[in-house]
């Protein structure tokens, strides 16, 4: 039997300002499971606080994890991954980054479990926050997009400070923190780790209290300012690197996960101007560009008459992704198109106009389970599907391009299921007016090769409606972002924006929903907790300039104890990024907007979409710059948001289909 060594170190602080453990405790290391944790090894470290411990080579693809048992309620833990790559640490900050990791995957006691793919990417995720080699935080937290461009860093130090007196014997101390990190039930952590875990799931609790119970040591640093308590306690890894300094991201808009994990990435611009982009991104589930290895993409992938990729983007289920041409500036696509790309980032579709069929300035992109392929024609305000990801037997609604439609703008799409779909018209796209919009219900009729289109149902819904999402009973969740200063509709509160509508299966009952840092929503996402998570774009507008981004998170059809469905979980502001005090830089350096510009210090922007992984982190989308008025010329316009926000472990993960 093949068996691995694993040598590490137990202790409290990092280099410089440590102590070592050893006194009365033991190690634990630990392979997940998808039902438990099966336990490889027990160790005690000596008195410097090392230990070795030979334990079975892991043949499963899942991870392994060490747990140290300091005292009763104080226990530490190290995420090691998938393999055993050198010595290991075991302090606070390596169990703050585990337990957010791995937030949606722990139970008590101390057991990490889950499908192997999902572990894995949340072992990925950890490594981005904190190196398990050394106890400190990674190098991707150290430098550009993240570092002091963001508060995460500093976050990450606090919380570790949170626990140090915990560790270090102080029984008053530890019992404050179990009691600050309860439950929603208001049931006190049991231990440390799982203190930690109950913050990552519940960031929004308890947040003045936290602060001022981390301020008592000054162990981790640099840590928040005395004066710098955030709105919840979130960490985010910022990513912007697209794998090319040429086709940096620019408006990156949507994203799709494939069936490794992988994330495809729909991106607009050309970071700097206001003209079409020639590309897409695949990122590794890290957030890392995909680097073709093992018959993955290369990021950025050009060709199949990519230009100007809005919100539409998916992967069907073999694996092939799908992406609307929008097109932008001064140079769109002339008829607009869909590009097609196989699992290995080969461009299927035409080199130069991608697939037509009936598409003008495609928005939504969504394959359902029997691969049809649904498309938001926004410019013609059509609905087309390619059955079986076939163009050439594309269907629409209306049927000829001289039709009539019920409404003007498709944007967002939900599968109900094989040939059914709900479809939002946004009625534009949201400046300088804000318009009605519609929920329609679609589903294909009869059988291949002849197939057509059929209007359900049509309800008029918000203002500006676009992305939408379906919980696990069928309820159609909206995103309205009108921001129209008098409603044109007040009387009728169905009709109104800067509002998340939820709609019954049935299309009978519609209740709106504000609160939580709703402000311009323009999608939704829900988790496998059926809770809502909302994409915030902010106000239009000239004088518009969104520099408090934040990310809303409403209860869902199982509100936690004492909410209601639609009540905010979020605070008033939303899940924020704030900055540290360095300005937001693009990946070649240069500040956001440009040399000899007015810094930014926003490092999260306007969303149009956010989107859950399997390992439970929420995936913010900057799309646009916060500043409107610069951005906005279709000419001399430098619109183009600068990457995605990966907020660790705060969602439950989607049920898999």
């Amino acid at each position: 039997m093949a068996t691995q060594r694993i040598t590490g170190t137990v202790r409290s602080g990092g280099p410089g300002n440590n102590v070592p453990l050893s006194d009365g405790l033991h190690v634990t290391v630990y392979e997940a499971l998808p039902n438990d944790a099966r336990i490889l090894g027990v160790a005690r470290p000596d008195a410097a606080g090392r230990f070795t411990l030979d334990v079975e080579a892991s043949t499963g693809g899942t991870i392994l994890y060490a747990v140290a048992y300091v005292d009763q309620g104080a226990q530490m833990a190290t995420v090691i991954g998938p393999r055993v790559s050198g010595e290991i640490v075991i302090n606070e900050m390596t169990t703050v980054a585990a337990g957010f990791a791995m937030a949606q995957f722990s139970q008590f006691p101390e057991q990490i479990t889950g499908d192997a793919l999902a572990l894995r990417i949340a072992a990925g995720m950890c490594e981005n926050l904190v190196s398990a080699a050394t106890g400190e935080p990674s190098a991707v937290m150290l430098r550009s997009p993240n570092g002091d461009e963001t508060n995460s860093l500093r976050s990450l130090a606090t919380l570790a400070n949170l626990l140090v007196p915990c560790i270090r014997g102080d029984p008053g101390s530890r019992l404050a923190v179990l009691r600050l990190a309860q439950s929603p039930e208001g049931e006190p952590a049991l231990n440390t780790y799982d203190a930690i875990v109950n913050i990552a799931r519940n960031p929004a609790n308890n947040v003045g209290e936290i602060f001022a119970q981390a301020q008592t040591t000054g162990v981790y640093q640099p840590a928040l300012p005395g004066d710098a308590v955030p709105d919840a306690w979130t960490l985010v890894v910022k990513v912007n690197d697209s794998g090319s300094l040429d086709r940096m991201f620019g408006g990156p808009a949507n994203v799709a996960f494939d069936r490794n994990g992988y994330a495809w990435v729909a991106n607009n611009v050309i970071q700097g101007g206001a003209d079409s982009a020639d590309c897409i991104m695949v990122l590794q589930p890290n957030g890392k560009p995909a680097d073709g290895r093992d018959g993955t993409p290369t990021s950025p992938v050009v060709g199949g008459g990519i230009k100007g990729v809005g919100f539409g983007v998916t992967v069907a289920p073999d694996g092939h992704a799908w992406f609307g041409n929008f097109g932008w500036g001064q140079d769109p696509p002339k008829d607009g198109s869909v590009s097609e790309i196989d699992p290995t980032g080969k461009p299927v579709s035409p080199p130069d106009v991608g697939y037509l069929h009936g598409t003008l300035h495609v928005q939504a992109t969504v394959a359902d389970t029997d691969g049809n392929i649904w498309l938001a024609s926004f410019g013609n305000d059509r609905v087309v599907v390619f059955p079986r990801g076939k163009p050439e037997h594309s269907v629409a609604y209306p049927p000829t391009l001289d039709g009539t439609p019920p409404g003007t703008g498709p944007f967002g799409i939900a599968i109900i299921g094989p040939g059914e779909a709900w479809v939002t018209y946004s009625g534009g796209l949201g400046w300088p007016e804000a318009n009605t919009g519609l929920l329609c219900r679609y589903r294909l009729a009869g059988t291949a090769p002849d197939l057509t289109l059929e209007l359900v149902s049509q309800m008029r819904l918000g203002e500006v409606t676009k992305g939408v999402a379906l919980d696990s009973a069928g309820n159609v969740w909206v995103a309205a972002g009108g921001h129209e200063e008098e409603p044109r509709h007040p009387s009728d509160t169905n009709l109104v924006g800067d509002t998340v509508y939820m709609v019954s299966a049935d299309g009978t009952k519609v209740t709106g929903f504000r609160g939580g840092g709703i402000d311009g929503p323009w999608s939704v996402a829900i988790d496998g907790d059926d809770h809502v998570w909302v994409a915030n774009f902010g106000r239009m507008g000239v004088t518009s300039d969104y520099t408090n981004a934040g990310v809303t998170k409403l209860a869902g059809i199982h509100p936690p104890p004492g909410r209601q469905t639609g009540d905010p979980i979020s605070p008033p502001t939303g899940y924020t990024l704030p900055s540290a005090g360095a300005q937001v830089l693009l990946p070649n350096g240069l500040p956001l907007y440009g040399a000899g510009m007015a810094p930014c210090y926003s490092p999260l922007m306007r969303m149009t979409s956010v989107i859950i992984d399997r390992a439970g982190n929420l995936w913010a989308v900057n799309n646009w710059k916060p500043n409107f008025a610069t951005d906005f010329s279709p000419t001399t316009g430098n619109p183009g948001g600068d990457g995605i926000c990966i907020f660790v472990g705060v969602a439950r993960p989607p049920r898999q289909s």
